[in-house]
């Protein structure tokens, strides 16, 4: 064989190993980076910590992982967080908060972490964006133990990567309707 011949045809097999190594490469990123979510393998309970809730309104402002855990915190006498962690990480609480008579649904939501620039309801009861809202419960909503003060409802997502208003807004005002629903509300 001549030794242009053999040039030659190093070069036609470089360029199929280059050709087949890039769409290896391809293949092996696109698998990686594939659109698909991860996975939500978990199952969410109907009730969270007492309060009964539609597990796929919960499930949609939830990301991908294996196990779900709940845990209910008390960190002061007025407050009632539900923590929910997916695969040991905290990714969602939703809390009770009683908050002084007077407050608007709006200036209470500047207590909690990514609610600026949220959406308000037209009844002004709810506030919300893709990573947090707060809900105001009915007036009729009163406890003895919190005279002159209102029961508000907070869902906030702790760094887990979802950024869905919709999901919030519906979990939100689920959420805050089944609280009404409950001894909390006297």
């Amino acid at each position: 064989m001549s030794v242009s011949g053999s040039l030659r045809r190093r070069r036609f097999i470089g360029r199929v190993v280059s050709v087949s190594a890039a769409a290896a490469l391809a293949a092996t990123l696109s698998a990686c980076s594939g659109d698909d979510p991860p996975k939500k393998a978990y199952t969410v309970p109907t009730s969270l910590c007492g309060i009964t809730v539609d597990p796929a309104l919960v499930k949609a402002a939830l990301p991908g992982g294996d196990s779900l855990t709940t845990a209910t915190q008390k960190p002061n006498g007025g407050t009632i967080r539900c923590n929910l962690s997916v695969d040991g990480k905290l990714v969602l609480s939703l809390a009770q908060a009683w908050w002084s008579e007077g407050h608007t649904t709006a200036a209470v939501s500047q207590g909690y972490s990514n609610t600026d620039d949220g959406t308000l309801s037209e009844d002004e009861r709810f506030v919300y964006t893709g990573k947090a809202g707060v809900g105001k419960t009915v007036p009729s909503c009163k406890a003895s133990e919190h005279p002159e003060q209102d029961l508000y409802i907070a869902v906030e997502t702790r760094d887990s990567g979802v950024d869905d208003p919709a999901a919030i807004e519906k979990l939100l005002i689920a959420y805050t309707k089944a609280v009404e629903g409950t001894a909390a509300c006297g």
